[in-house]
């Protein structure tokens, strides 16, 4: 099926791949994606772009228009937006599976990867530019790892992940990043203090329930600092606690930390760093007591996932056994290889933002050191979302920095 929207036609696609690449022969899944083109140019043998979604867990955009970094890509190429496994209109995985924790072993990078690249040679005999947003990026390192050949050039904003960086290692990292933001937030935005504080009070001597039932405690409350890592985050929490814990208030917070359009965020979470090695609740083990429930001032967490979510979240609950499993589970294969990475000739321009919060950019330079052929563009001028919001700037900086322009 096409649908023409205004300066881009999509087109349906579905693909049935293994769920265990090493087992082809056994149980399939399907994975969905989306053609985008400039209908103008339809019938042109043109590039293709793999555009890889941030998450995990997170489907790929819904287009309305040929806007922002797609419009751009749309000028020189045909874009895939991926519905990685388990994600959108991809086969789902629900509670309901049987082993699910064995299940979701078969959904990291190396799989989505896999997926990826038997459906490049299914629709294409050349090798393929790739866009990686956040996980994306992790996804592009497993890529080059396993299967350099069908990468053409490579572009990464906000993901270059450390090679053999353990979970811990990562919020010890990520951390510090999120008690600076949530200073910078207070700063900027000082009559904020008392009003946090008036909703921590109410929360902790009142039963307020959020549209869905769930009760609002205030460890969930701090969840809502996840905005702070985007661009316009601060504003729009300020503007959420401006309203008190009104009807609007508590259906916007729900809204937030529900994760009802996307559990595999959180049940896979701390996965995607681990190899060889169970995370054990890494972010619960690392909370640092400035962002402890009961600490003065109260601050925000960041989009850490910890192991309560799965007991006060109604979306996640009956994922927990699986969580607690995955959280225990020490046979993690290895997502990247370092010797194959060091020797890489595909070209990557990678973004790395200067004050991301989700994805610490002195690991991202140091993992661009390790791999070859790499050219980073350091930037504080955006935030972790950059290529969604900046209109296709942050796309434009590094297809130009491809194309020898900068």
């Amino acid at each position: 099926m096409t649908v023409v929207l205004p300066g881009v036609a999509l087109s349906d696609h579905s693909f049935t791949v293994p769920l265990d690449h090493a087992d082809p022969g056994g149980r399939t899944i399907e994975v969905f994606a989306r053609e985008a083109v400039d209908p103008a140019r339809r019938g042109e043998d043109l590039p293709w772009l793999l555009f890889l979604q941030g998450g995990p867990g997170g489907k790929s955009p819904r287009p309305t228009s040929a806007d922002g970094w797609l419009g751009h890509a749309l000028r020189t190429h045909r874009v895939l937006l991926l519905d990685q496994r388990g994600t959108g209109r991809s086969t789902p995985v629900t509670a309901r599976t049987p082993d699910l924790a064995g299940e979701l072993h078969h959904f990291r990078a190396d799989a989505i990867v896999a997926d990826a690249e038997l459906i490049r040679r299914r629709l294409t005999d050349r090798p393929w530019d790739t866009l990686g947003q956040s996980y994306g990026g992790f996804l592009t390192l497993t890529y080059l790892s396993q299967a350099p050949e069908g990468l053409r050039t490579c572009y990464i904003t906000g993901g270059l992940p450390g090679l053999d960086a353990t979970a811990d290692d990562v919020y010890a990292r990520t951390y510090p990043r999120v008690l600076d933001k949530c200073r910078r937030y207070l700063a900027r935005f000082p009559a904020d203090a008392a009003r946090i504080e008036a909703i921590a009070d109410q929360l902790r001597t009142h039963d307020v329930r959020l549209p869905d039932g769930d009760r609002l405690t205030v460890r969930r409350f701090q969840t809502l600092g996840m905005m702070l890592g985007t661009g316009e985050g601060a504003q729009r929490l300020h503007w959420l606690i401006d309203e008190g814990v009104t009807d609007d208030f508590l259906h916007q917070v729900m809204t937030e930390t529900s994760f009802a359009g996307n559990p595999l965020y959180a049940v896979l979470h701390e996965s995607i760093y681990t190899q060889g090695a169970a995370t054990n609740w890494s972010a619960a083990r690392l909370l640092p007591p400035e962002l402890a429930d009961d600490a003065a001032p109260l601050l925000f967490t960041g989009e850490m996932i910890y192991p309560w979510m799965f007991d006060d979240i109604r979306a996640l609950r009956p994922l927990k056994p699986a969580a607690d499993q995955l959280a225990t589970r020490a046979a993690w294969p290895s997502l990247y290889d370092p010797a194959r990475l060091a020797a890489n000739e595909i070209p990557v321009f990678a973004a790395v933002y200067h004050d991301d919060m989700y994805v610490d950019a002195a690991l991202s330079l140091e993992t661009a050191c390790r791999v070859g052929n790499v050219r980073t563009w350091v930037t504080n001028e955006w935030e972790h979302d950059g290529v969604r919001v900046s209109g296709g700037q942050v796309l434009a900086r590094l297809m130009d920095m491809a194309s020898g322009r900068i």
